[in-house]
């Protein structure tokens, strides 16, 4: 359990990275089941947070199930929009479609609190973890799921305990948080591209 724990921060920077490549080029293209494989290491150490995090890491489990489900073996992230549109499925819940952007809402709540970490540099990470809610999910939430989670916020660890956790010290976990903010960026990107490239499929980035 200790060697993983070690190693849960770099896993999770180090896929980010892999995923980046693969459409940071200029023949983009990336496979579902790599995006799926990577988003699986995202909430394992989504789970370190706690309760507070619980929603998200329940979210995005449920979610990438999904996106597996909706997806054939060999789909890229491409021709899975691609054919739900064909064939008038992507708005339907549980489309891969749908469950795509419910992952990429994931992954930018953890980019954006990473992002608000690293500038302020608080032992106190309620305020980044807030504004990562905010930013990526609390207008898609009713009010009782937005309260819940403003009412769990205290219980969150400190950036100390956390570190402690991940067995990491300042300037590793400093590192490998920015590497993620920097990968993840280019994918987040690269998906929504997916979506503003299509008519049909735009309306769907504001779908819950």
């Amino acid at each position: 359990m200790e060697g993983k724990r070690e190693k849960l921060l770099t896993r999770i920077a180090d896929t980010t990275k892999e995923l980046a490549d693969c459409v940071n080029s200029s023949t983009p293209r990336l496979e579902v089941h790599r995006l799926v494989h990577g988003c699986r290491v995202g909430y394992l150490f989504i789970g370190y947070f706690g309760p507070p995090f619980k929603f998200a890491q329940m979210e995005l489990s449920s979610k990438v199930n999904d996106l597996k489900n909706g997806a054939r073996p060999d789909d890229t992230l491409e021709t899975m929009i691609d054919r739900e549109i064909e064939q008038q499925c992507a708005k339907k819940p549980y489309s891969g479609s749908r469950s795509l952007i419910r992952v990429k809402r994931s992954i930018n709540m953890l980019k954006v609190m990473f992002e608000e970490m690293l500038s302020s540099g608080e032992n106190s990470i309620k305020g980044a973890v807030s504004k990562s809610y905010e930013q990526s999910f609390a207008a898609y939430h009713g009010w009782a799921s937005r309260t819940a989670v403003s009412a769990s916020l205290p219980a969150l660890p400190t950036r100390a305990k956390l570190m402690k956790k991940l067995r990491e010290n300042e300037v590793s976990m400093t590192t490998k948080m920015q590497s993620f903010v920097d990968s993840s960026a280019l994918l987040v990107q690269y998906i929504d591209s997916l979506f503003h490239s299509r008519e049909l499929a735009e309306e769907l980035l504001e779908l819950i």
